[in-house]
């Protein structure tokens, strides 16, 4: 075995056959970049002998660690939660989001299930009686659903999230609320007496029918139960909640219902309401003054005369609200209906999903398909599963595109001699990425990499792509050795010639995901690692497996056994077939042959019989090319090719039997040689390329101020289906979102009133929040309060104007005159709590509106427990919680009076509804918005932040142009010190990198063509095609590095000899990609199949076409040049016959 070359020694491009009787050497002096690639490529040599001599060894014990690394995929985690996938890590976003869950626990108060009512006929009137009946229809339906499961009962009213339950002194009157107290559903039809038939609660008095919504009266009611009980302190909760007759009094839609009750305004007329007229200004739920359902929240496409009266709508929306998994499993903790099913959170989260999934089926199956209206209906659970269909594996896209990439990988590696061909080395290669890929998810599962649609819809078949390509390149520069390469060096001399090439696109690929993980989005950082991992595994299967299989497969040719089928001899065995090729004794070769060796990578060999170091370059002067030949013997001389798909053997004189077909003759080298070089290095071609690939540039820095920012769900929800029917109805007349100014501890809530309120001012007056009507007071909790307090201080002046009230008795005053009497004598202190005096010197509110500091926490504990309606409406949800107190207006002890302070907020919040928000832009402009006035309240001394879907998922655009440029150019970067470090060449890298940096500017620009969306998605494309893009720009750039001649002249080797591999390359990324085609998803087909489709066609493009001609005009020089020794058997090259370039063109 020859040894592999030490570092003194000169790599030359090629290596001829021992002993050519015409050396060529280096002129000039040594140079460093040489002395490193030969070191290089010894090592390799050494790595691909050593594989060689063990390859049984080296196949089992590789096949045996990736196997067991794939068996990590049992502990694969698919995570669908939102908020874990998008919101980026350790941005602001993220940190107030976990300071939310820290104070108020893991979910939201309630969830929200949605009905959507359109016509069929766009643009129609929907407010009209018909329309609302068909949606009542629907409403009631849904509201009707039961599931049985842990062989309970489970309806509406048993999981749906009521607001603010009071608790009443009267045992039977409280249980007769908790029966009947209605459930939050957000509709139109609460405008009407209809409304009522959504409630499903009941409660039984003696002597008198079912008590339901349909028919209660409160007001009625308490005259009646009036001489029996007190209810006092009831009648004043329905006054201050402003109940009055609740639903009955009401008109009804449908006047001749039988049960429409007489309280009805229009019972008696039995005329049809005047819809619009009665939607007006929104709805209210039983209570006026804590319910009220802005127009906005239930009419879409509003039409209004000039007077601003509402005139038409085309939808209408209602929302049902139930409790969350954790509120459910509270509900009915120790409860006797749960007390023998062991129950759980988990059981009480599997009884709202199985209540979703039916309510969303019946809802939509409500109406006929002749109706002229349509239902969309949505739940939460509804999005939990089009994001668990959207991350699982489908299995027949796989195996389907494996098959396809097998048929490929076999089909493209046949030779038409049997014993020859390679389509078992082609199928092995496949099935070894793909378990390359599988270990290095499964390494990745170890790692405790979670899994997203984005691992199991995409990466198999991009890994599969990038994986191959490398498979190719080594399998068909392992059968077109040099002449005069020992068997036993064989794979070694393969390793040297084609591992830089392979390691130069894995670093860059690796280097690109790498980079791509710095786009701060959970579900893009694993993905990116995941593709880096995979490239690494891949890499490894490659460079130390493979070329076992090899090696074995080498055996088999030896023996002449037949491919695929290795048991039966090949029929062409009676042939003469030379493995290891002899030495040229005359120094010709018969003509038309030529001998393609790989001209991508240099390596180093030195004259054994010289104590010189001498570059030996292959013996073109010995080489007579065929009459046809149009390029001439000086042009393609015997050079390499990296993967040459279907390699010329050498004629022999015997007549075989096995004869290939002249079809058989013709491949993608050839083309290249004698058709597109030729072609394309021609001065007028040169430059309408120049001129092409510049406008295509210019189109594409106008298509890239078409991109707009943003990822809508409906480009997410597969196109035709219910679900993106509703989503995209939502956004077209519902585009409303719930968001919360959330204020944080670290100040004193009491000494900081003014500035809650402009903070709150400030808010309210961003463009994209939606105003509160002119009638109802700002629904915070710092308003309800302060004007709770205004109202029991008034009931207080009343009482002691009127001395039901005095200063040692308040027994004769009413509830809340009792309750301000309290809060009045509180001073706060712990020595001398009370102070009697302080009746009739201060007042709960001061006349700036503010709330003594010294009564505000003592004020919020009464607050919170005597109106828990304005809580629930406020939706303060405070932390710590105030301290539960009752009062007792009859219990006049001292321990009485004491009131406990609540303990200062850390955690409390406004809330608030955005509308118009359509486009990217405008989620910007609100978070923007919302930013600085939350920036400017922390001037004043507030801790604030918004809080809310839109800032979840919408702010990462603030910064993610940033971020992609970032990540491009520190790629780039890297990208041009990698190759710069490996090809020894600043000039080709440079080269290298410019290219790149004009495919990602094209891309880009194609996709504003697309109308492809920027988001975080397309961004890790983008960053990830400068590591792609080398797969098709190194091997052109290294072949036209390592030859020598005029630039023309390298410019046209490399076109020969890499033009097969890059193809091969595009191809089977392609074909990896094919299969994303087929996916359910418009989503993975737009955004990954177009996407990375375009990019291997631009890759394709600028490697052989563009690339070429940049090299051939601004090309570096050759790393060696061309001397040779005198010899009187060098021959001048013939004249270039038909088409071609021309001597003096070279």
């Amino acid at each position: 075995m020859t040894r592999s070359p030490p570092l003194r020694e000169l790599p030359p491009s090629y290596t001829p056959p021992a002993g050519t009787g015409a050396p060529q050497i280096l002129a000039g002096s040594l140079k460093a970049p040489l002395w490193l690639r030969a070191y290089f490529q010894g090592l390799l040599f050494s790595l691909g002998c050593g594989i060689q001599r063990h390859c049984g060894k080296v196949l089992f014990l590789g096949l045996l660690a990736f196997g067991a690394l794939a068996l990590g995929l049992r502990m694969a985690i698919i995570e669908t939660n939102l908020e874990q996938l998008w919101v980026e890590v350790g941005s602001r976003v993220s940190q107030e989001l976990h300071y939310t869950k820290e104070k108020l626990g893991e979910e939201a108060a309630y969830t929200s299930q949605m009905l959507i009512q359109t016509a069929r006929q766009e643009g129609e009137n929907i407010l009209t009686p018909e329309a609302l009946g068909l949606h009542l229809q629907a409403a009631l339906t849904a509201s009707k659903v039961q599931v049985s499961l842990y062989g309970k009962s489970w309806d509406l009213n048993k999981i749906c999230y009521k607001s603010g339950v009071p608790l009443i002194e009267n045992g039977m009157i409280e249980r007769m609320i908790e029966k009947l107290f209605p459930c939050v559903i957000l509709t139109p039809l609460d405008c009407f007496w209809e409304g009522a038939k959504l409630q499903g609660g009941s409660a039984y008095l003696p002597g008198r029918p079912d008590i339901q919504w349909t028919n209660l009266d409160p007001e009625q009611l308490l005259e009646e139960l009036g001489p029996f009980a007190s209810l006092e302190g009831f009648r004043e909760l329905l006054d201050k909640a402003q109940v009055g007759q609740a639903y009955v009094g009401r008109p009804c839609l449908h006047p001749d219902d039988l049960h429409c009750p007489p309280s009805a305004p229009n019972h008696h007329s039995r005329q049809a309401p005047n819809v619009a007229h009665e939607l007006s200004g929104g709805c209210h739920g039983f209570s006026h003054k804590f319910m009220h359902w802005q127009e906005e929240l239930l009419l879409g496409g509003m039409a209004r005369d000039p007077q601003g009266e509402l005139l038409r709508a085309e939808a209408l929306q209602s929302t049902f609200l139930l409790m969350s998994p954790r509120q459910l499993y509270e509900h009915f903790r120790g409860d006797y209906q749960t007390h023998d099913i062991g129950w759980s959170e988990e059981q009480a989260s599997t009884v709202l999903q199985a209540w979703q999934r039916r309510f969303v089926q019946l809802a939509q199956e409500a109406l006929p398909e002749n109706a002229s209206q349509q239902i969309h209906a949505f739940s939460s659970t509804t999005l939990d599963d089009i994001l668990h269909a959207f991350s699982e594996v489908s299995a027949a896209r796989v195996v389907g595109g494996y098959l396809l990439m097998l048929a490929y990988a076999c089909v493209t590696m046949l030779r038409w001699d049997c014993a020859q061909s390679q389509g078992s080395v082609g199928l092995a290669g496949v099935l070894l990425v793909a378990l390359a890929v599988a270990s290095s998810l499964g390494l990745c599962a170890l790692l405790g990499i979670t899994f997203n649609a984005a691992t199991t819809q995409v990466l198999p078949f991009l890994a599969l792509g990038i994986g191959v390509d490398d498979v190719f390149l080594l399998a068909h520069a392992f059968t077109e050795a040099l002449p005069g390469t020992p068997l036993q060096e064989r794979m070694g001399e393969c390793l040297q010639r084609t591992g830089t090439s392979v390691v130069l696109t894995s670093i860059n690929n690796m280097a690109a995901f790498l980079m791509a993980a710095l786009v701060p989005i959970p579900a893009l950082r694993a993905f990116s690692l995941q593709a880096a991992i995979a490239v690494g595994c891949t890499f490894v299967a490659v460079m130390l497996v493979f070329p076992a299989i090899l090696s074995l497969d080498l055996r088999r040719r030896h023996c002449q056994r037949l491919d695929v089928l290795c048991c039966f001899s090949s029929p062409c065995s009676a042939r003469v077939i030379q493995i290891l090729p002899q030495e040229l004794g005359d120094g010709t070769v018969p003509v038309g042959i030529a001998h393609l060796t790989a001209t991508v990578q240099a390596f180093t060999h030195c004259e054994a019989s010289s104590q010189h170091v001498v570059t030996i370059l292959p013996p073109q002067a010995h080489l007579v090319p065929p009459p046809s030949d149009p390029l001439g013997s000086e042009l393609f001389s015997p050079g390499g090719s990296t993967r040459d798909l279907l390699g010329q053997e050498e004629e022999t004189r015997q007549k075989a039997a096995c004869k290939s077909l002249p079809c058989a003759r013709w491949n993608l080298a050839h083309f290249a040689r004698y058709q597109f070089a030729p072609l394309l290095l021609q001065s007028h071609a040169k430059a309408i390329v120049l001129v092409l690939f510049g406008a295509l540039l210019g189109l594409s820095l106008y298509g890239a101020t078409l991109v707009q920012d943003g990822l809508a769900l409906t480009d997410v929800v597969p196109r035709g289906t219910k679900e993106h029917a509703f989503l995209s109805a939502q956004l077209r007349y519902f585009s409303l979102y719930e968001v919360a100014l959330v204020t944080q501890g670290g100040f004193d809530y009491a000494h900081s009133q003014r500035a809650l309120f402009d903070l709150h001012q400030r808010f309210s007056s961003l463009k994209a929040v939606l105003p509160p009507p002119a009638t109802q007071a700002p629904r915070t909790w710092l308003h309800y309060y302060r004007n709770w307090l205004q109202g029991i201080q008034a009931a207080f002046d009343q009482d002691w104007a009127s001395g039901r009230i005095t200063r040692h008795s308040y027994r004769n005053g009413s509830e809340d005159g009792a309750l301000a009497y309290k809060l009045l004598i509180q001073t706060g202190d712990a020595q001398e709590p009370l102070d009697f005096s302080q009746l009739t010197t201060r007042k709960l509110v001061d006349r700036e509106g503010l709330i003594p500091p010294e009564l505000f926490y003592m004020g919020l504990t009464v607050w919170v427990s005597s109106d828990p309606l304005g809580l629930a409406a406020s939706q303060a949800n405070f932390y710590p919680p105030p301290p539960e107190w009752l009062h007792d207006k009859y219990d006049t002890t001292g321990e009485n009076l004491r009131i406990p302070p609540a303990q200062p907020l850390e955690f409390a919040q406004f809330p608030f509804l955005l509308r118009g928000l359509q486009k990217t832009a405008d989620f910007v402009e609100a978070i923007e918005g919302a930013r600085a006035a939350c920036a400017e309240a922390g001037q004043a001394g507030v801790h604030a932040y918004p809080s809310g879907s839109p800032f979840l998922f919408w702010e990462q655009y603030l910064g993610l142009r940033r971020c992609f440029l970032l990540a491009v150019c520190i790629l780039l970067v890297c990208t041009f010190l990698v190759c710069a470090l490996l090809l020894l060449n600043p000039w080709t890298a440079g080269l290298i990198v410019l290219v790149l940096a004009m495919m990602t500017v094209e891309l880009f620009g194609i996709m504003g063509f697309l109308g492809i969306k920027l988001s975080a998605i397309p961004v890790v494309i983008l960053v990830a095609s400068v590591g792609i893009g080398v797969e098709f720009t190194v091997h052109v750039a290294l072949g036209f590095l390592t030859t020598q001649g005029s630039r023309n002249l390298r410019a046209a080797r490399a076109l020969e000899h890499t033009f097969a591999p890059v193809t091969d390359g595009a191809i089977s990324t392609l074909l990896g990609l094919l299969m994303l085609a087929g996916s359910h998803f418009d989503f993975i087909v737009r955004y990954f199949f177009a996407a990375l489709t375009v990019l291997t066609l631009l890759g394709l493009l600028h490697g052989l076409v563009l690339l070429p001609v940049l090299l051939s005009i601004l090309g570096p020089p050759p790393e060696v040049i061309q001397m040779y020794k005198e010899s009187p058997e060098v021959l001048s090259p013939p004249a270039p016959q038909g088409g071609g370039l021309r001597p003096e063109e070279i």
